[in-house]
């Protein structure tokens, strides 16, 4: 609906001018005199009773700045102030206001505003910047947003003070700076960077932004830690701070905010903590953002693997439909995505190596560690394949392990999870059958037997740990006369060749077989026969 408004007066006005919905019905006169862009227009009569009618499109700053420049126009006082300072510089340039037609024009006194009031103080900056994220290109064109990017970089690299205010705190200038449009937050960062400031104060303040505009950040995204064997099977949430509703245009904002702030990430390893760098690759595999980006967190995460935890490694294995909503799918896939943990290892070691040449300063005896708890944890997955965790487990090189006691209780935990998911086949196998038959005194021998069978179970699941310790004795003593034979024909490792004795095992047998359907599930009722471990591997 349009607007009309007046302006009072004796002598009647004969112009009426348009700016999106509002109209000011004014006199010719008074504008002619101070704007060269109405001066040569040529002004069509107006239908109504107004005399000529105007309507200007695309104006900057709107019907609130047309009408501040009316109150000049007519020679009424000018209250200038960093919340219209930038549009009035910018609709005073569109109407062409300069001193070639009056001294003094509007032009001059914004820019002498703009340059000798607002660009002294730290805050007014600030309102400035913020004002001109809605008067593109005028601002950009005008030099506006790179005067003040400049300022705001110049006062933040500064130690102490600015010229007219303080900023001691850092944590002030990182909320201030925050608080800006991501293509403003990037030029200020850039410049302040350029200006010699150190990467971690960079790394901050990057990381507070990330923390104010991208709302997964603070949350954990990572499922429960108990992997749950009930009818619903594998259960687990991504928690995120996504909403379900929100909308593709939404996603890309969130998508071009996690680039634009990884592009300007400093390049010191340090920089930024790895738990940084791991919620900002989670983040991105939840929009969707570029391999290419992708790949370079990954990088930047294996050059500091030694610092991170067995929780920030833990990635949720998700998919992406369109509209950006999440569908779990529970057929043959792992509740962890293992593939990014495996290029990150893979980085890990590239980097390892590049630092041969420096004092030594390895970080493997830390991530294997790390390694070992990581297996340890996704072990409990019941489909993880064993080709995904002997690939993981192999992915150090032999010497980086000073223990192996972690991976051979990754091991255990994985063995543990077999034989949990072949009691609860067996069950649910037992269990059909026992509908089947209708008979209730027949279902209730089949659940006492059941019982019966997992109790034997248990006992055979001591027997598997017990000669699991004797696996790991001769282990050991494999690797001690491989020490001493140094036998140069020998191409296969102590470990590659105690994993194969692991594998070639009754128990991995079965968890290869464990996708089988009807009796193939079923497990003999002692595992007597089918364990073959030796207790001592020949040297042949």
């Amino acid at each position: 609906m349009t607007k009309l408004m007046f302006v009072n007066s004796p002598i009647p006005t004969d112009l009426s001018i348009q700016v999106q919905d509002i109209t000011f019905t004014v006199h010719k006169y008074p504008l002619v005199s101070k704007s060269s862009y109405i001066g040569r227009l040529e002004i069509q009569p107006s239908i109504s009773n107004f005399g000529y009618e105007l309507k200007l499109e695309n104006f900057p700053g709107g019907p609130e700045a047309f009408e501040i420049i009316l109150k000049f126009c007519y020679g009424l006082t000018l209250d200038l102030n960093p919340s219209n300072i930038a549009p009035l510089r910018c609709a005073s340039e569109f109407l062409e206001m300069s001193e070639e037609l009056d001294d003094g024009n509007l032009i001059s006194k914004t820019e002498a505003f703009l340059t000798f009031v607002v660009l002294s103080s730290w805050k007014d900056t600030i309102t400035v910047l913020k004002s001109c994220e809605t008067l593109s290109p005028w601002a950009e064109n005008l030099q506006i947003v790179r005067r003040c990017c400049d300022s705001i970089a110049w006062k933040a690299s500064r130690d102490n003070s600015t010229i007219g205010d303080t900023v001691n705190d850092e944590g002030c200038w990182f909320d201030d700076v925050a608080s800006l449009r991501i293509d403003h937050f990037m030029r200020i960062i850039t410049a302040i960077g350029a200006r010699g400031t150190k990467p971690e104060i960079i790394g901050k303040c990057i990381m507070q932004y990330a923390e104010r505009w991208l709302p997964g950040m603070d949350v954990e995204l990572e499922g429960p830690r108990g992997y749950g064997y009930g009818k619903n099977e594998l259960q687990f949430s991504i928690l995120i701070g996504r909403k379900e509703d929100e909308g593709i245009e939404h996603s890309q904002e969130q998508k071009s905010i996690i680039e634009s702030l990884v592009s300007i990430l400093p390049p010191q390893p340090g920089a930024v903590p790895c738990k940084f760098l791991l919620k900002m690759l989670k983040m991105a595999m939840v929009y969707s953002a570029s391999q290419a980006l992708i790949s370079e967190l990954e990088k930047r995460v294996g050059m500091m693997l030694e610092n991170a935890n067995v929780n920030d490694l833990l990635i949720p294995n998700y998919k992406r439909e369109d509209q950006g909503k999440f569908v779990n799918s529970l057929e043959q896939r792992t509740m962890h995505d293992i593939e990014v943990i495996q290029r990150i290892v893979e980085y890990f070691l590239m980097h390892e190596q590049e630092q041969q040449q420096l004092p030594q300063t390895t970080g493997k005896s830390s991530v294997s560690k790390l390694l070992d708890s990581y297996l340890t944890e996704v072990a409990k997955d019941p489909n993880l394949s064993i080709t995904k965790f002997q690939v993981l487990a192999e992915a150090l090189p032999e010497k980086a392990r000073t223990c192996d006691d972690g991976l051979y209780g990754a091991i255990d935990t994985y063995l543990k999870v077999l034989f949990c998911e072949q009691i609860k086949i067996r069950a649910a196998m037992q269990g059909k059958e026992a509908v089947a038959s209708g008979n209730s005194s027949e279902q209730e021998i089949t659940q006492t037997s059941t019982k019966t069978e997992i109790m034997t179970l248990r006992a055979e699941l001591e027997n598997v740990k017990t000669q699991m310790t004797e696996l790991q004795r001769d282990y050991f003593e494999l690797q001690h006369e491989y020490g001493k034979k140094n036998n140069k024909h020998m191409n296969r490792s102590a470990w590659n060749f105690g994993w194969t004795k692991i594998r070639t095992s009754a128990l991995f047998h079965r968890k290869s077989e464990g996708n089988l359907s009807g009796q193939e599930h079923k497990i003999p009722n002692s595992l007597g026969h089918k364990m073959n471990f030796r207790r001592r591997l020949s040297m042949s």
